[in-house]
């Protein structure tokens, strides 16, 4: 599954998807770097859903996340663990965790 973040509207987009044809049946490992308002993450899961996935089947697990990022994942799938190593208070206008560390992406492929 891949989903990006729309840089002029904020939004989420599906760019890619393709799963096992068994993935009702398996455990999913979800992962994203970055958790900034949760709106990626959740529609990689409802993807996931929409596949028959059970949605304590899913680990979701990130580098850093915000704290209003959690709380939207955690209240939207309530039934899912979330695994982070950090949660941070906040997130700016162009949704980079405060502090953070700015755009995974583009620190990690040079493109910023």
């Amino acid at each position: 599954i891949l989903i990006q973040t729309n840089q002029n509207t904020g939004e989420p987009e599906l760019h890619y998807n393709r799963l096992p044809d068994d993935i009702a049946h398996r455990f999913v490992i979800l992962m994203d770097a970055t958790v900034a308002t949760g709106a990626a993450a959740m529609m990689a899961i409802r993807v996931l859903l929409d596949h028959d996935v059970p949605e304590e089947n899913v680990l979701f697990v990130s580098l850093i996340a915000s704290e209003s990022g959690v709380h939207n994942v955690a209240y939207a799938f309530p039934k899912m663990c979330i695994l982070t190593t950090a949660v941070d208070k906040e997130v700016n206008e162009n949704y980079h965790i405060i502090p953070g560390i700015g755009n995974f992406g583009d620190r990690y492929f040079g493109t910023d």
